[in-house]
């Protein structure tokens, strides 16, 4: 199991964004220059001339809010750092299991093929086809009227050629209309990965992919 990414994690803050403390001292840091430049405004204004309750009050208020806003901000990145590390230490139980992901290679374990395949609306007549990864068919199954949604299929793998990686293919239709239809594909997660700030998973056969394209898991 591949922890290497998922400790990175911990030290997010060295590789880049400042630290939540770090921004409250900076906003401390720049309320404590504008009180310091407002006492010298002030010892030096105009006797004549000089500045008013309201402006004073106006001028208060605007360095209040730039430094609430930096307060803010600084819990926000925080809380933020947090649920990244969160997830990735929860992405961990990942790791063994099937997860269900946008593709048309057919999952063969056990003597069995297994995919699946979600329809924009529902179909009178639905086609499988089970082909090599160059595109030549070596089966056909008609799987009848399916409705909208995802649908999960079976298929025996007697019929497959040994050692080979084999794609499958759905045709669906409504009557005389066809209907569109979105291919998926069973994959076991070997590792996660959280480099770069994004939660990425490496699958058996798949390869690297992003978290965020998972539809399901088994």
């Amino acid at each position: 199991m591949d922890f290497t990414a998922l400790n990175n994690t911990s030290s997010a803050n060295k590789s880049g964004l400042p630290s939540s403390s770090t921004q409250t001292k900076n906003a401390a840091e720049t309320q404590d220059r504008f009180l310091k430049l407002l006492v010298a405004q002030m010892q030096h204004q105009d006797p004549l001339n000089p500045m008013d309750n309201a402006q004073v009050t106006s001028q208060m208020a605007q360095i209040q809010q730039v430094t609430s806003l930096a307060t803010v901000d600084a819990s926000i990145k925080g809380l933020g750092t947090q649920f990244s590390q969160m997830q990735a230490l929860q992405s961990v139980n990942l790791v063994g299991r099937d997860v269900l992901i946008e593709g048309n290679r057919l999952d063969v374990q056990d003597g069995v093929g297994r995919g699946s395949f979600a329809l924009d609306g529902p179909a009178s007549k639905v086609q499988l086809e089970v082909m090599t990864p160059a595109g030549n068919v070596i089966d056909t199954v008609q799987l009848g009227a399916q409705g909208t949604g995802l649908q999960n299929f079976t298929w025996p793998a007697d019929k497959a050629p040994a050692g080979t990686e084999l794609k499958f293919r759905i045709t669906a239709t409504q009557g005389t209309s066809s209907v569109a239809s979105s291919l998926f594909a069973r994959d076991r997660v070997d590792a996660v990965s959280n480099a770069g700030g994004t939660l990425h998973l490496q699958l058996a056969h798949l390869g690297m992919t992003d978290y965020a394209s998972v539809l399901s898991v088994d």
